[in-house]
């Protein structure tokens, strides 16, 4: 499993032992925690590194592999897009050429609801026209087309499973999300309600939304990860490669998003005024229908008040309560 120590990863480990399997991390540990590999072998390794790909392919043998590896944020993908080219796009292709050679015929990607750019329906079909609006989205996208062009070429079953916002922790908080630097909304808030933040910066006022603020849809990171299971399952009965939407299908503002850390918190969350961030559309919000139909994904964690409350256990686990 590339990325295997990092957020959505590391939660993915944790759901495949409990489905029975052995997941091996390869992470380069850029933006991976050591710590949260709990749940089976870890190996350090870049996916541009050919020799190492080989060196552990050949040494744990997978029977398919989840590639989770990537660079994820929005604005600095923007302002240096040939960080995005390089790791995103070329590593996956490294790695896909390093699976090809060593008979891996199963992957689920990592993807993003990124590839769609701003839509023009809401929510957002599987089907809808991929137009990326941030270079992070284009090279997700470009993975996508990578995965199409494999299976047609080489006979590799893939499912990109198409995140909305991942958000939350594991609810016994024994992994979570600690990024650095953090940009994620739930996280920037907590750290506001326990004082290691003065303020929350509210990214743009304007949108054309209810409340001026950006809507997204929130999606708990174990749900996401019972999903990544769930596709690898169904990767074993479908020869094909195939694209998924992840998301709970309603959308909440950043304002609302703000109340509910409030209320979860019972603290003061102190927000002031920014500009927006480019590449930031208005509202993304995702129809899961085909998931929930094909792969029998079924969201356990849907309620925002519950993905706020296990991120705030973890936030509390992780760096001492309010």
């Amino acid at each position: 499993m590339s990325g295997g120590a990092g957020y959505i990863g590391a939660h993915a480990c944790k759901a495949l032992a409990a489905a029975g399997h052995q997941p091996v991390t390869y992470d380069n540990l850029v933006h991976g925690h050591r710590e949260q590999v709990r749940w089976g072998p870890f190996e350090q390794g870049d996916t541009r590194d050919r020799a190492r790909l080989d060196a552990v392919l050949a040494a744990h043998r997978p029977a398919a592999a989840m590639h989770f590896a990537a660079f994820a944020y929005v604005g600095e993908s923007v302002a240096d897009p040939a960080k995005y080219w390089a790791n995103n796009v070329h590593g996956s292709l490294v790695l896909l050429e390093a699976l090809r050679d060593h008979g891996v015929e199963r992957l689920v990607f990592s993807s993003t609801c990124a590839t769609y750019g701003e839509p023009s329906q809401v929510p957002i079909p599987d089907d809808h026209p991929q137009w990326p609006v941030n270079p992070y989205g284009w090279s997700k996208l470009a993975v996508e087309r990578m995965l199409a062009d494999f299976h047609r070429a080489h006979g590799l079953r893939s499912v990109a499973l198409r995140y909305f916002n991942a958000a939350g922790a594991d609810p016994a908080a024994e992994t979570g999300e600690d990024h650095d630097p953090e940009t994620h909304l739930i996280p920037l808030l907590l750290d506001v309600a326990a004082g290691r933040r003065e303020a929350l910066t509210l990214f743009g006022d304007d949108y054309p939304t209810a409340d001026g603020t950006c809507i997204r849809d929130y999606v708990h990171v174990s749900d996401l990860a019972d999903a990544h299971v769930q596709a690898l399952a169904w990767l074993q009965a479908n020869d094909t490669a195939a694209a998924f939407n992840l998301g709970n299908g309603q959308g909440f503002s950043v304002r609302e998003v703000i109340d509910c850390a409030r209320r979860v918190t019972g603290c003061p969350i102190a927000v002031r005024p920014g500009p927006r961030r480019p590449g930031d559309p208005p509202a993304l919000v995702g129809d899961a229908a085909r998931a929930r139909a094909e792969l029998g994904w079924t969201p356990r964690l849907a309620d925002l008040d519950t993905i706020v409350a296990t991120a705030w256990r973890w936030h509390q686990a992780r760096f001492g309560a309010a």
